[in-house]
């Protein structure tokens, strides 16, 4: 998956149409038309960067591509791993946080829902133990996990992991499990929900599955979610620079910095937008040089805390979907890959690796936009890999929000000449049948009712997924902005015409 909330960019087009509507003035009509489109191993795997096989990119030719990619993305920061089986060939950071400090490998970072294949890996650890089923019954072990549909007794374990539950963000209360404390309180925040299709027959994309999967583990592992990854996940890969939620772990603080979000172009440092994030959709904070650990551990090298077979099984897709437990399945210029994307509303992150070949990729940005250049960074790496030559990414972001900011200014340029033209407009509609002005004020009022209707559209585009006014003020600012523009110019011209048309009747 390229990007959890792609279908913000896909909106884009809707803007457009809001402007278009705006223009009402007889001697006035343009359209302006946005693009649309997101234990520690016993031989610890180096972080310094190797010597590549012949084969394979170097570490140089690495490095300077991901140089020209940062400045033609204008990303303010990245940390990025290549691996190639049992080594790190490179683990690199780029640019600066938002306190000024340069991002280095070692720089923690939120991964948002890549953190599904560690939560994944934990629930494995519990099976490999014989301590739990992958088909037995969720409810069987979560007391507090009661719903309002008798077919949630009937959700599997493995049923979460696939994210095949029949739990979809449309028929729980997607704000009630944000505001909870602790992972009991968010699985009993569900108790009001439905499940949207029988468990087991239809694949949809629902963090909740992983949140409650992070709870099993509490309750099954006899501690705290992030306590249990820690000794028995990071520990074992020695990723020591790896935490659930911002915290310390032994004497390091484990704390990313603010991430930014792109506003026409120009990097805003913002707070990450408060909500539950000690659960396992999309709490892990991690680096560059513990990614490096991962990925060699999924691909199969060095001491892993499950079997191999446990390993299969998470890559395996289910009977429904091309979906595993955190893991999708993409090809990539002939590549087969494993994938997993992460949005937060000002982190981005993307993690790959190359079964057949034995590659592994993770990039990382302490940004969020539009327009995910992540992925694009992934792709060129991918093409290294393969002897190819990357294409340099870039540009997506900067046309996206300049064709934004262009509709922005061709909306209040076109409220202002409605306003101005307002007389003109009054004095020909004066002797009109009432029903006939009305409807000519119609298309002026259009953007507005769009916009008071935006998060739900929003939600539309991204087949359900809950979206809030505050989110919307982040990474999608420049498209929020500009339908705030447009409705704003829509609803005066209509306001300043009526004015006008009122005072001409008035004065006949």
């Amino acid at each position: 998956m390229r990007s959890e909330l792609i279908g913000l960019v896909a909106a884009a087009g809707l803007a457009s149409a809001m402007v278009a509507a705006v223009v009402t003035t007889p001697a006035a009509a343009a359209v302006v038309t946005a693009p649309a489109t997101r234990a520690a191993p016993s031989t610890a795997p180096s972080t310094a960067p190797s010597t590549a096989p012949s084969t394979g990119p170097s570490p140089a030719a690495i490095d300077a591509y991901l140089r020209r990619t940062m400045k033609s993305t204008g990303l303010p920061g990245m940390s990025v791993v290549v691996t190639h089986r049992d080594r790190v060939v490179l683990a690199r950071g780029y640019g600066h946080d938002a306190d000024g400090e340069p991002v280095t490998e070692t720089t923690p970072m939120r991964v948002a829902s890549v953190s599904k294949s560690f939560t994944a890996m934990a629930v494995m650890t519990l099976v490999d133990d014989g301590r739990l089923s992958l088909d037995e019954p969720v409810a069987g072990r979560l007391r507090e996990f009661r719903m309002a549909d008798p077919r949630a007794g009937r959700i599997t374990v493995r049923q979460l992991l696939n994210q095949t539950s029949g739990l979809s963000d449309t028929t729980v209360d997607i704000g009630a499990t944000q505001a909870a404390t602790s992972l009991a309180g968010y699985v009993s925040a569900l108790g009001t929900g439905t499940l949207a299709a029988d468990p087991g027959t239809h694949w949809e994309y629902c963090n909740v599955n992983y949140d409650l999967a992070a709870r099993l583990v509490e309750v099954v592992g006899g501690q705290g979610f992030g306590d249990y990854m820690r000794r028995h996940v990071f520990g074992p890969l020695g990723m020591t620079g790896s935490a659930v939620g911002a915290r310390s772990v032994a004497d390091r603080a484990i704390k990313p910095a603010e991430g930014f979000d792109s506003v026409y172009g120009a990097w805003v440092a913002r707070p990450e937008l408060p909500g539950f994030r000690g659960g396992g959709s999309g709490g892990v904070v991690t680096d560059a040089a513990d990614m490096g650990r991962w990925l060699i551990g999924q691909n199969g090298h060095g001491r892993l805390p499950v079997t191999p077979q446990s390993l299969r099984t998470m890559h395996a897709p289910s009977k429904v979907r091309d979906y595993g437990m955190g893991w999708g399945q993409e090809t990539v210029d002939g590549v087969r890959l494993l994938v997993h994307s992460g949005n937060l509303f000002t982190y981005t992150a993307v993690q790959a690796i190359a079964p057949d070949t034995g590659y592994g990729f993770a990039v990382m940005t302490n940004s969020a936009a539009l327009y995910d250049d992540t992925y694009d960074v992934l792709t060129g790496l991918v093409a290294m890999s393969e002897g190819g030559t990357p294409e340099v990414p870039g540009g997506g972001r900067q046309t996206y929000e300049l064709a934004l900011g262009l509709i922005a200014v061709a909306a209040a340029g076109l409220g202002v000449l409605g306003v101005l033209r307002s007389r003109r407009w009054a004095g020909r509609r004066a002797g009109s049948a009432g029903l006939w002005t009305g409807a000519r004020l119609l298309p002026a009022l259009l953007p507005a009712a769009l916009f008071a209707a935006y998060p739900e559209l929003i939600s539309l585009l991204m087949n359900g997924r809950t979206v809030t006014w505050a989110q919307l003020t982040y990474f999608a600012a420049p498209l929020t902005i500009t339908f705030a523009v447009a409705a704003a110019a829509g609803a005066v011209t209509t306001v300043v015409r009526l004015a006008r048309l009122r005072s001409v009747v008035s004065h006949r």
